[in-house]
């Protein structure tokens, strides 16, 4: 299978690195193709809503996006990471799923799998409501297959989280697929 990480950290070497890094290893001992990219770090313009795309490409913004998109329409899986940012995506990954509308139905035909890893400083039990709530929505709106959500509690260091039970839950999560 090939999976695609979109890794939405502006901070590439903090906790949400962690859990993709342990996800990757488990993946690639199962065989499979893992591409990563670190959005916070590519060239992604905001989308506008101004549909000149018609849903369905092409998008007026000749960005990075356009790496994204094709390799995401040729993989199998979508890894969406993130720590969570006021309680959802971080800005960079909202971007970056905002686009999604430049080629819509393609998306939605091709059935993808995935899943959402995610690390909060806070522990409290709703902490994660919101951003698992926008996930869900994204996965059924898009008919994609959902395989699991890696939600670190209390992961706001990097220490908290290597001495977190997360990381080999990362691991398994993409050991199992």
């Amino acid at each position: 299978m090939k999976i695609v990480i979109l890794q939405g950290s502006p901070n590439i070497k903090g906790s949400t690195n962690l859990l993709v890094e342990s996800f990757i290893k488990g993946a690639k001992e199962s065989n499979h193709e893992v591409i990563r990219y670190d959005i916070s770090k590519m060239n992604i313009n905001n989308c506008t809503g101004c549909v000149s795309c018609g849903y369905e490409g092409p998008c007026i913004f000749k960005d990075d996006n356009e790496i994204v998109k094709n390799a995401i329409l040729s993989s199998d899986m979508i890894v969406f990471a993130t720590p969570l940012y006021y309680y959802g995506f971080t800005a960079q990954m909202k971007k970056v799923i905002d686009r999604f509308c430049s080629y819509n139905s393609s998306l939605h035909a091709k059935k993808l799998k995935t899943c959402l890893l995610a690390v909060a400083w806070n522990s409290d039990d709703w902490t994660f409501e919101a951003l698992e709530s926008h996930y869900k929505t994204l996965v059924r709106y898009n008919h994609f297959e959902d395989k699991g959500m890696i939600l670190g509690y209390g992961c706001g260091t990097t220490s908290m989280t290597n001495n977190s039970k997360y990381i080999k839950e990362a691991y398994e999560l993409g050991k199992s697929l």
